[in-house]
């Protein structure tokens, strides 16, 4: 009995000092087409808005070859970046790996639709495969709807009803993606890169097969399991400061001009129309006519626009915004606005918020006739919709690697 006891006490040290150890792989493989002498093979994980670079290397220019060697903490996703022509997901834990990439786009027309990438590994990078494939398919049928749509015969009457066949069709698109990630979930939970399907998922939607499939594999990875439900709480948490109603979350931009500071709070008591833009973002100088427009219209009716820059460069966000002219307050925020990003939970710009009276959120993602709908309502006393469940998206979607 007493050496039972001490076989398993030794076992579950071990397991756990196995997981406590860095994991150290080696990836080979060819590119290809090389399009410049220092071609370089990159191998980094994401937390949030920042890239934590792990390993890179330059590919031979004789041999076309390229050797990695990846260490991680504990075992997760790793993105490689093939030269910033093609990426792959893998996942680094003890399977050496073999991957080869076409490398540099030798078209004479360069689109953005990189080639499938696939791993030669083992069973945990089975399932990065099935992964990345069924990922790779969901940007086809993307880019397939979109063509065919656009070039459906609709009458200008219909172009609404063209719009809604589009996005319905994303959705259908969406779902098949969705269920592939779920039949993965239900047969293959039987390994540590389980994980990066649960990433990809919903946790508020799937979470009874989440935690499923997370008991199946916390006692072997316990350390993993632990962290992924201390993730997903503090997500959920982030998601819901961000819901209408809710008090609009604090931070401080620089002002154009006098470099004074300024924060959302400073214009409690009149309503708020809060855009964050970028001078590369086309979308966004695309919105900034409607904006002056609204401006115009709600000019000295208790209404307040600011536009705060997540540009790299304080000199682009200057010149964008001589030439864009806008007549209400202009700021800047640091770090290409990877901190503000993360506070209000946005990924793409526009992102532009309605803030009422109060300083709590009344909408947010708004763009066009959406402002000056969402601005009239609260003139007009509305309040914001109680806070409900919403659909959110997986860590990966959002940048994070597990």
């Amino acid at each position: 009995m007493k050496k039972s006891l001490f076989c398993l006490a030794m076992a579950s040290l071990c397991c756990s000092a196995n997981l406590l150890a860095q994991h150290t792989i080696e990836v080979t493989g060819k590119v290809k087409f090389l399009d410049k002498d220092q071609f370089k093979m990159t191998a980094f994980q994401r937390d949030g808005f920042n890239k934590k670079i792990l390993s890179e290397t330059v590919v031979d220019p004789t041999t076309k070859t390229y050797k990695l060697s990846i260490t991680v903490d504990k075992p997760g996703k790793v993105e490689l970046n093939c030269g910033m022509w093609q990426s792959v997901s893998i996942w680094v834990e003890d399977e050496n790996l073999g991957i080869d990439f076409r490398g540099a786009d030798t078209a004479k027309i360069k689109i953005k639709n990189p080639p499938y990438v696939y791993i030669n590994g083992g069973k945990n990078n089975e399932i990065m495969n099935w992964i990345n494939w069924t990922g790779y398919r969901n940007y086809q049928n993307m880019i397939a709807i979109s063509q065919n749509t656009y070039r459906a015969k609709f009458s200008a009457e219909e172009d609404a009803i063209k719009q809604k066949l589009t996005m319905d069709l994303y959705d259908m698109n969406s779902a098949d993606t969705e269920a592939y990630m779920l039949y993965l979930l239900e047969h293959y939970a039987d390994r540590s890169s389980i994980m990066a399907v649960i990433a990809s998922l919903n946790y508020d939607k799937h979470q009874a097969k989440i935690e499923e499939a997370l008991d199946k594999i916390a006692p072997k990875y316990p350390a993993l399991v632990a962290d992924y439900r201390k993730a997903a709480k503090e997500a959920k948490e982030k998601r819901e400061r961000m819901l209408p109603g809710r008090p609009l979350p604090q931070f401080e931009a620089t002002l154009a001009g006098n470099n004074k500071k300024i924060t959302p709070a400073d214009f409690k008591g009149k309503v708020l129309v809060l855009d964050f833009w970028a001078s590369w973002c086309g979308p966004c100088r695309m919105e900034i006519p409607h904006l002056k427009e609204y401006y115009n219209e709600f000019k000295g009716k208790d209404v307040e626009f600011l536009s705060v820059s997540i540009d790299a460069k304080d000199a682009d966000w200057q010149k964008a915004m001589k030439e864009e002219n806008m007549p209400w307050l202009q700021a800047h925020v640091p770090n290409a606005g990877k901190e503000v990003m993360e506070l209000y939970q946005f990924s793409g710009i526009p992102f532009i918020l309605v803030i009422d009276k109060d300083g709590n959120i009344y909408k947010k993602s708004v763009r066009g006739e959406e402002i000056r709908k969402a601005i009239q309502e609260v003139l007009d006393g509305k309040k914001a919709e109680a806070p409900q469940a919403k659909k959110s998206i997986g860590f990966s979607m959002m940048g994070a690697s597990m």
